[in-house]
């Protein structure tokens, strides 16, 4: 009894904390909203020069039976699962039994065929113009957090009538690609993806506690459960998670294992080994038009503050994580948390600026020598605003209902919604450009006054470009909501949303389910936080609507 009950006291209160880190207390304060007593929080692991020279946990893996968090603890790593569906396409690539530009068909007969091929390193790159399942499902009316089964998953991708664009065109995340994938690695090799990638990933990396989860009755030793806090009075509740949608999620890993997984991209131990295979995981995707797509396999190539980023992040259900890594300074940051409320992405590039703080300072200085070689006398009058501060300052929209927001505080520029962080100050470059202050990668760009503001805002940073418009102002006395109320259906999703009156506000039921607040935006469009819908009219009547959802759009209803 009395070893029983020594190692209970081991696994419950082991050590949280290897390595020897001097920046280790600067580190520990990033984290102290975590180290509360009874609050979930994470793990991190800090490698530098090959080894693991910190990990910790912080806070609670399972709030019921006061666990604590630890870099053994098993969490769901959500979208990081990509990487090993995009590195097993590889190892297949590489033993010869699948060509990447191969169409979706020449492994899935089933699938449907489009007015342009669509190959499987389309799906890799997210240029498929495949709708996210993952959104598709929500629009249902069915909870993702449900057990749904992997054939009803792909009934549902196979039923759209067509692609958001020609495979090819653009850059959109989808979980529908790597779904996809996970089935075409299973068709190709005779074997589950969780077979396949512990046989060819983990097991010969040593990643022991590492799996692909595609059985809810499996049991997972020293697993994360995750959690949403419900406000700052009454604590968090548990995320139950029953839908695994494995290939795009559905991987489970530690601290400790995703060091090992960091490593192999220095040294590749996989397949045949050597670094062929992993510069093929680092290239990026090309467009129709020549341009890159921003993403490689699995991971996106940035930089920071002047330094390369190899970076991979994801959400779902309260689990976040990301790995970032910059590989010239042989650094990387990795995050896992079981709390809905986290940001692991602002809290890695915190750890980066305090562990990579001399090398950003030295890179900003090169900058400033580079800048100042090319003018006269260190002459900066070349570096003038177009455009005043209250020209600039205003809403303009991401899309309905998602808009950057811009005030002035202090006599800066501030960034008050939409960016990555709320309050997020500007720092003024040249001209009409703007940077984010902790993100030299981005960059803001104004232009096109009329009536004293300015119109557009083109935000960049390497591989993605948009142009946002300021948001227009209509005048909606006389709009009738009445007209569009009723009963629409799609056929593709086989769902119905039911559009309402109550309480003066014209309400939509999304498939029985979630209830959405509609506002308008001009005449026959309306949207909600991620639900935009313009309506469609036959003889002057309201006849069907277009939807736009997440990564999701040009969904159709008819109303009955």
């Amino acid at each position: 009894m009395k070893i029983y009950f020594l190692l209970l006291l081991l696994c419950t209160y082991s050590p949280l904390s290897f390595g020897q880190l001097k920046e280790s207390q600067e580190i520990d304060n990033i984290f102290k909203e975590w180290s509360k007593r009874n609050v979930p929080g994470g793990a991190i692991g800090i490698i530098k020069d090959a080894e693991l020279k910190y990990s910790k946990g912080y806070g609670i893996a399972d709030l019921e039976h006061d666990i604590k968090i630890s870099p053994s603890s098993v969490f769901n790593i959500c979208s990081i699962s990509k990487e090993f569906v995009s590195f097993s396409l590889l190892l297949l690539e590489e033993q010869g039994k699948i060509n990447l530009d191969d169409t979706v068909q020449t492994y899935l007969p089933d699938f449907p065929e489009y007015d342009a091929p669509l190959t499987i390193r389309h799906l890799i790159n997210h240029t498929s113009g495949i709708r996210d399942v993952k959104k598709l499902i929500q629009l249902k009316g069915k909870n993702i957090l449900d057990n749904l089964e992997p054939e009803e998953v792909y009934a549902l991708i196979k039923h759209q009538k067509a692609l958001e664009f020609s495979p090819g065109d653009k850059f959109a995340w989808s979980n529908s690609d790597y779904f996809i994938l996970s089935m075409i690695i299973e068709k190709v090799s005779g074997q589950s993806l969780k077979t396949f990638t512990q046989e060819h990933i983990f097991g010969p990396l040593g990643m022991k506690s590492s799996l692909f989860y595609d059985d809810n009755t499996d049991l997972i030793k020293n697993r994360v459960f995750s959690y949403n806090k419900k406000n700052a009075e009454d604590g968090f509740d548990n995320v139950i998670m029953r839908f695994h949608l494995v290939g795009s999620f559905g991987a489970y890993s530690t601290i400790e294992d995703l060091f090992l997984w960091d490593q192999n991209f220095y040294n590749n131990k996989l397949g045949k080994g050597g670094q062929k295979i992993i510069k093929n995981m680092h290239e990026e995707g090309l467009l129709n038009n020549g341009e890159s797509s921003g993403y490689a396999h699995s991971v996106k190539i940035n930089n920071y503050k002047g330094l390369k980023t190899v970076r991979h992040g994801g959400s779902f259900a309260g689990y976040r994580s990301v790995i970032l890594r910059f590989p010239d300074e042989k650094v990387s940051v990795i995050i896992l948390a079981n709390r809905g409320d986290a940001n692991p992405w602002k809290m890695s590039y915190q750890i980066a600026d305090v562990l990579l703080k001399e090398k950003f300072i030295a890179v900003s200085k090169k900058t400033e020598n580079s800048t100042d070689n090319k003018t006269d006398n260190h002459d900066s009058s070349h570096i003038k605003e177009k455009f005043s501060l209250n020209q600039i300052t205003g809403d303009y929209e991401i899309e309905p209902g998602r808009l950057l927001k811009f005030n002035t505080k202090n006599g800066s520029l501030q960034c008050l919604e939409g960016c990555r962080e709320p309050s997020l100050m500007l720092i003024h470059t040249q001209g009409a450009t703007y940077k984010e202050a902790n993100n030299s990668d981005t960059q803001f760009v104004f232009s096109g006054l009329n009536n004293g503001l300015t119109q557009n805002i083109t935000v960049s940073g390497t591989g993605f470009e948009i142009t946002l418009k300021r948001k227009e102002k209509f005048d909606f006395s006389n709009l009738n909501l009445a007209d569009y109320i009723g009963d629409f259906y799609s056929e593709e999703i086989d769902a119905t949303h039911q559009f309402f009156l109550e309480d003066g506000q014209l309400k939509v039921k999304i498939a029985n389910n979630e209830i959405l607040v509609l506002a308008p935006k001009n005449i026959d469009t309306f949207y909600s936080d991620g639900y935009f819908v313009h309506f469609m009219k036959t003889n002057g009547k309201v006849s069907g609507f277009n939807l736009k959802a997440g990564w999701v759009t040009n969904l159709k209803f008819k109303k009955k």
